[in-house]
């Protein structure tokens, strides 16, 4: 007998839960020799790390908090081969990479983790979500901007594309966008305040 649609629900969101909360960038910048708690925002996410280990350090963060969010989609799938399970999955993965068990509910502001599990539930919409945060991140150069494009900006997307496609569009992708989409402007409250007052932190690198 399989599992019922609740309980794969259940274990859906705890796996998601689990691989969010592998702190990717905390592991990372201790192999650096750095707690990146201890530096500039406080976050784990790869801008933190660079500013606390340097590029090399946050480049292998960003691909460990890609691959959680990939994780925690394509696995629900492959378990139970239906979408609301693996958009919730992707969500709780957003939340976990935000408030991880493993350090004592603190985190990142999930934009990378997002964007991939955007990607894995469907590549076209999160392409297009993912290329509109590059670019905001390229005229901005505020990794706060970028964030929010594909969490808070990624919910607008899905929503207007599921009212025009909803054959292409399900609605499970608006609930993980909607999710994501408020992890990520609760975790940037400070960042959204800088913004607002013109004295957020950039990014230098161009």
């Amino acid at each position: 007998m399989g599992l019922s649609f609740p309980l794969q629900l259940v274990i859906s969101v705890l796996l998601g839960y689990f691989l969010g909360s592998i702190p990717s960038g905390f592991i990372i910048g201790k192999l650096h020799g750095v707690d990146v708690r201890q530096h500039a925002s406080g976050r784990t996410g790869g801008t933190n790390v660079w500013r606390a280990a340097g590029l090399r350090a946050a480049l292998i963060t960003v691909v460990g908090d890609i691959v959680k969010g990939l994780l925690a989609v394509l696995l629900v799938k492959w378990m139970f081969g239906w979408e609301l399970a693996a958009a919730l999955s992707g969500a709780a993965a957003v939340i976990g990479h935000n408030w991880s068990i493993f350090l004592d509910f603190r985190g990142g502001a999930g934009g990378i983790t997002s964007g991939a599990a955007l990607v894995a539930l469907n590549p076209l919409l999160g392409g297009i979500v993912v290329v509109l945060a590059l670019l905001g991140l390229y005229l901005s150069h505020y990794a706060s901007v970028a964030t929010l494009t594909v969490t808070a900006g990624g919910f607008v997307v899905a929503a207007i594309a599921y009212l025009l496609f909803p054959g292409s569009v399900h609605l499970p992708l608006v609930y993980f966008s909607a999710i994501a989409g408020a992890a990520a402007v609760w975790s940037l409250r400070p960042n959204i305040n800088r913004l607002i007052h013109g004295n957020e932190r950039r990014i230098t690198l161009w």
